[in-house]
């Protein structure tokens, strides 16, 4: 006990230096110092809580799933551990219960709710034993760290059959999600898009990844698709296909960067009002309620509590700044930064655009990503986008992927330095300023942008 008490005093010192020195949020620095001096100390704080733990991996939307669901089960009245910035490596996970710990080492909660990086499902959910599993989407992310896209699915899929019974909850419209329940045999609960008009393309002629059956190697046939190489999939040889949702999205329709839509659940259907844009939150939404009803949660409650969601740093964030309507987004991958574009073409209205790139090691150093992502589709809309604020420490890199886009070459500003940057960018003429960052450029944004919030 005394080696627990320890550990979590001397975390919060850690932790309250960190914000003092201003060196980034501390999120993961109090879980780092406390596993040094005590190496249980997750496994016997995460063992008490109550009613169960629910893991959410998976390349995209792991912050956003967590935090819709933390906020369903807190609305409920129960008392919830959650990683809520998105610190999903051990350390991260370890500070989340040392944040609602005693200096005891005791932990009252009843649930707790986890976004867990792939690379560290397999460790995390040894140690916590999770009741129920989100897997939300896998795309190509940080090759320098994981290698090709087989061996992070790997990852978890082991890890998985490792789990004692637990329940998971798949994206259904993602191949390399849905062979996750044929591949360990454990029964799952799916979620999924339905065809959508105006949201869903015929054919799936932009598939980047999973073109082929992960199991016979056939071309995949799409009847409709909606991002990356989610849709309704076929495999005309040996029969894989989308399995039916439990859980549907139907009758989405975007305005002024909100989505409402429909969920369809067993026994019933209840309208949503998703203050986000982004088709992805779509997702994020379902995989969220598809949680929540496993557990029983009242349908019409968690419709209430994602109409009132709010994004935490990053996630489609919006900013109030006079005369402005400012969006921070994180990028960090060719799929997640094409949805980001998207967003910019369903946006009305003359636009600033800031994009800040760094190759630190929690971004991934081979930043050749860069050149997937597709960055010509900016062509529909250059006569709206006044300025193009390159930033972080691959801004000249940034500049050369827009000019080869084919952005003119006078809308382009190379600015490394964030303040200078940001204060580029909001100096701009345009009503609604959009900036886009990768992970360790993200906090940095952010913080410029607080000098101008009202």
């Amino acid at each position: 006990m005394l080696k627990i008490s320890t550990a979590i005093i001397m975390a919060r010192i850690a932790n309250r230096l960190s914000r003092l020195f201003r060196k980034g949020k501390g999120s993961s620095l109090p879980g780092v110092v406390a596993l040094k001096i005590c190496p249980e100390i997750l496994e016997t704080l995460a063992g008490q809580t109550k009613l169960g733990t629910i893991l959410v991996t998976g390349t995209n939307g792991k912050t956003t799933t967590n935090n819709m669901l933390a906020g369903i089960l807190s609305s409920s009245g129960y008392r919830v551990v959650a990683n809520s910035i998105g610190a999903n490596l051990i350390g991260g996970v370890t500070a989340a219960f040392i944040e609602k710990a005693s200096l005891g080492g005791k932990v009252n909660c009843d649930y707790a709710c986890l976004e867990v990086d792939e690379a560290f499902f397999p460790i995390i959910s040894k140690i916590i034993k999770p009741g129920i599993v989100i897997v939300t989407n896998f795309f190509r992310d940080q090759l320098d760290r994981y290698g090709e896209l087989d061996k992070t699915i790997k990852f978890v899929e082991d890890a998985l059959k490792m789990i004692p019974e637990p329940k998971l909850v798949l994206n259904a419209d993602d191949p390399l999600v849905a062979k996750i329940q044929i591949n360990s045999g454990i029964p799952a609960f799916f979620y999924g898009l339905g065809e959508n008009t105006g949201l869903s393309e015929k054919g799936g002629f932009r598939v980047r990844e999973a073109r082929f059956c992960p199991f016979c190697g056939e071309r995949l046939d799409y009847s409709y698709y909606h991002y990356g190489q989610l849709g309704n999939f076929q495999c005309n040889k040996c029969g894989f296909h989308r399995p039916p949702g439990k859980v549907e999205a139907c009758g989405a329709a975007a305005s002024d960067g909100n989505f409402s839509f429909t969920i369809r659940y067993p026994g019933g259907s209840v309208p949503v009002n998703l203050p986000l844009g982004g088709l992805y939150n779509i997702y994020n939404a379902l995989a969220a309620f598809s949680a929540g009803f496993l557990l029983e949660r009242d349908p019409l409650k968690m419709s209430m509590c994602l109409k009132s969601y709010r994004p935490a740093t990053g996630r489609m964030e919006e900013f109030n700044c006079p005369d402005k309507k400012v969006v921070l987004n994180l990028v960090k991958n060719p799929t997640g930064f094409g949805e980001g574009l998207m967003y910019l073409l369903s946006s009305t209205g003359p636009l600033d655009v800031l994009i800040a790139i760094n190759d630190q090691a929690a971004d991934g150093r081979d930043i050749s990503w860069l050149w997937d992502v597709d960055f010509e589709i900016l062509e529909q809309i250059h006569g709206k986008i006044n300025i193009f604020v390159c930033a972080g420490l691959r801004a000249q890199e940034m500049g050369v992927r827009l000019k080869y886009a084919g952005v003119p070459a006078e809308k382009i500003i190379v600015e490394p330095d964030y303040s200078n940057a940001v204060r580029r960018i909001m100096g701009g003429q345009a009503q609604h300023t959009y900036l886009l960052a990768t992970y360790t450029a993200l906090w940095p944004v952010e913080k410029e942008l607080r000098k101008y919030v009202a």
